[in-house]
Parts: structure tokens; sequence; C-alpha cells
């Protein structure tokens, strides 16, 4: 009897009964696995091939560009050298004419006529204004007609006392009567005197009816136009002239800065003083010190100083506001070097020099005046010295470099450069802090 085998169980077609997307979603997905993992292995691939051929091509550039600059850092420099710098003493003053007029009539009238232009420049003695003068011309007549009849009336007084001395020394008339006719005589001839003032008044009023100018200067706008009746008692004015060339400026300098100024004025010394714009750049005109004033100003410790400036080309105005350079001391053959050159940290003052081997040292230095681009330099630097101007941020002591003298630039020394001082503390810088009593302060340069 053969063994009976179990029938063979076959699912029921219901349990193949697929999920809808199921098959398809995850055979896609496996689908894009596989395609960024080609792409990830042949982005690898092109990395590694490609980075050493870079490589290689860097390294072999490498040594023509060390060639080219030796290893070096380009800089421009600047030669010290032996010159003369001024110490001045700054001021901040304002522009004040010498002279200025407020032109007023000396008679009463009717303005006429105007000679002149506003913002003209009159010169002493020039013809400005006409009063009427037609009231003074008659008062002048009458005064002439006075005195013709009185110096007529003084002729037959005199005639009579000569008559009359005669008759007294004839014994003909009594004494009494001659000295009257003397008294009479004298009587008349103050007459006439007195009618001689009416004449020369009249004369002055007419004078008075044309105004002149008192001095050379400017004249500023008209206060009173032609036609208006002026007098002499009005309180303002018919015009201003103001004294243009030479002008003064009034500035101050502070109680510290007194004793070298004094000292220098009271010996004789023609101190040269210098104006300059409000934006201390612009020279706008140069004179001399003309006087001091009598007292230091209690609240702020100054004391007021005039000088004179010639102003033919009219750039000083009155009441502009000017800074002013005082001229004190000028030293002569002292080192200078620009001041782009000077580097500054919290501990020290100190340059680049340059020396024979082309490499840098640091020097500590000290300062002293320093005047528009230059500084004197007190220690530290010679004249001839190569010293860096700009480039100082990549150099330390023994930095190879390779120079390019400023004056050997298109339009010589880097403006922009004149007025850079670097602050940064370096390393190096750190490690070679010193101390500089060089510079200046307050108003004194």
């Amino acid at each position: 009897m053969t063994p009976q085998t179990k029938p063979e169980l076959k699912p029921h077609p219901s349990e193949f009964k697929e999920v809808p997307g199921t098959r398809r979603t995850s055979g896609r997905a496996r689908w894009w696995l596989l395609l960024f993992a080609l792409l990830g292995a042949g982005g690898w691939y092109y990395w590694t091939k490609s980075a050493p051929a870079s490589t290689a091509a860097n390294a072999g550039s490498a040594p023509t560009d060390r060639k080219k600059g030796s290893g070096s850092v380009p800089v421009v420099a600047a030669r010290a050298r032996r010159g003369d710098i001024g110490v001045f003493i700054t001021g901040l003053g304002s522009v004040t004419p010498l002279n200025t007029v407020t032109v007023k009539s000396r008679v009463d009238g009717q303005l006429m006529k105007v000679h002149y232009k506003e913002g003209d420049l009159v010169q002493e003695g020039d013809l400005l204004l006409e009063i009427d003068p037609r009231p003074y011309e008659v008062q002048l007549e009458q005064a002439e007609g006075q005195m013709a009849r009185d110096q007529a009336n003084l002729a037959n007084a005199r005639v009579d006392l000569d008559r009359y001395t005669q008759l007294h020394a004839a014994k003909a008339i009594p004494e009494q009567q001659m000295a009257t006719q003397r008294a009479l005589v004298a009587q008349d001839e103050g007459i006439a005197k007195a009618d001689q003032g009416a004449i020369d008044n009249a004369k002055l009023n007419l004078a008075y009816a044309k105004i002149s100018s008192p001095l050379t200067g400017r004249i500023g706008l008209r206060l009173v136009d032609p036609g208006n009746i002026v007098h002499a008692a009005d309180t303002n004015g018919l015009l201003v002239i103001t004294q243009i060339d030479p002008i003064s400026v009034i500035f101050t300098v502070a109680e510290d800065d007194l004793p070298v100024v004094l000292r220098k004025f009271a010996a004789g010394a023609h101190l040269a003083a210098e104006a300059y714009d409000r934006d201390n750049r612009v020279r706008i005109g140069s004179g001399t010190l003309a006087t001091v004033d009598n007292q230091i100003d209690p609240t702020t410790g100054s004391l007021r100083l005039r000088a004179t400036f010639d102003n033919k080309s009219s750039l000083l105005f009155p009441n502009q506001f000017v800074n002013i350079r005082l001229l004190v001391e000028q030293k002569s053959a002292v080192t200078l070097a620009p001041n782009a050159v000077i580097q500054r940290n919290s501990r020290s003052t100190y340059v680049y020099a340059v020396k024979d081997d082309k490499t840098v040292a640091v020097r500590q230095i000290t300062t002293g005046t320093t005047e528009g681009n230059d500084t004197q330099i007190i220690s530290g630097v010679a004249p001839g010295d190569i010293l860096v101007m700009t480039g100082v941020d990549k150099l330390q002591e023994g930095t190879k470099v390779t120079v390019e003298m400023a004056d050997d630039q298109p339009g010589g020394r880097p403006a922009a450069q004149s007025s850079r001082a670097s602050t940064r503390d370096t390393p190096h810088e750190a490690a070679h802090g010193a101390t500089s009593d060089g510079g200046s302060g307050g108003g004194r340069k």
C-alpha cells in the first residue's frame, strides 16, 4: 500500500492581490539609487585625477613666479634729507579792516545824484554823492551882499576917522569925537569879519553838498536812494566804505605760547604770518605780526594779536574766519622725512629702513616738528637713509623688499600716503616696543 501523499496546498488567488503602486514604486527607487551611486563614483574618479594635475601645474608655475619676484615684497620708499623746517603757532582769527567809515551827510537837503555803483573800489577823494546845493548857493549870495554893504560902511568910517584926526590936530574938534569915530571903525571891521565868516560857512555848506570818499576802499550796499531828503542829524549813514588793502586779521594764541611771541616781538623781529582758508588747506594771504593786545582774556586763557596783510587780490574779506600760522622759529639743516614713513603703535614710533642688501630694519626714532608733509627726525635716521612709505603691512625685521623710489613715480610723492600712519600692532611691533618723546602738541607745530 503506497503511502498517501498529501495534496499540495495552493494559495487562494485572492491572496495574490497586489497593492496598487507597491511593486512599481520600489523598482523605480532602486534604479534611482543605482544612478546616484554611479554619478558619485564618477565624480570621485574625476576629482582624484584632476587634483594631482592642477597641483603639478601650480608646482610648475611656482618657480617662475618666485624667480620673477625673488620672494621679495614690493614697496615704495623715500629718502631722508637735510633741510629747513619752521615752527608755527596756529590760531583762529577773523579778518578785520584797518579802517571802516560810515558816510553821513553834514548838511540837510535832497539827495540828487549818486556817482558810484555798489561794490565799487573807490579812491580817496572820489566824488560819491551830491545833495541839492541851491539853498547854500543862495546863502552864499546873501552873505556876499551883506559883506559888500558892511565893507562900504567900513571904508566910509575910516575916511571920517582920517578927517577927524586932522581936525583934532588943529584943535578944531574935541578929542571925544575922534575917539567915537575910531570906535565906529573898529565896529565896522568886526561886522565885516562876521560877514566873511558867513561867506565861509556858505561855501563850506556848498562843499558838504558834494560828498567825497574819505579813504580808499570798497563801497558796500547803498543805504539811501536818490530823491530822499537827508539830514545831518540822521542816525543811519548813506553808505559804508571799508578799507581792504592792506587789511588785518585779529587772532588768538594760547597763554602758553605767549612768552616766545613776546620775546621775538620785543626783540624787533618781524614774525611772518600766513592766513589759510576755513579748511586749513589753501593759503590766501601772507603778512607780518603788527601788534599784541595789552591783556589776556581770563575766560579763555588766550591773547589777541593783530597781523597785517597785503590784499591786492581781495582774497581776505572782512569778517571772514581764517586759520593763522605764525612762524616763531626756523630750524635749519635738520633731518627731514615724509610723514608717510613714520609708523606708530601704542609703545613706540619707528620706521622701516632699507639696508644695502635690500632687506628692511626696524629703527626706533624720535620726532620733532611736523610741517606739511615733512617731519623732523631728531634721532634714529640720518640724511640719505631709504625709508619705506607704502607696503609696510607685510614687513618685519629682515624682510627682503623690491624698492621703488617715490620720486621716480609719475607725479612724485604719492599725496594719498602723506597723511598715512600705521597704528596696527603687528607681532613684530610688539617685540620691538619702545617709548618716544617726539611729536608736538597744542597749537605749536
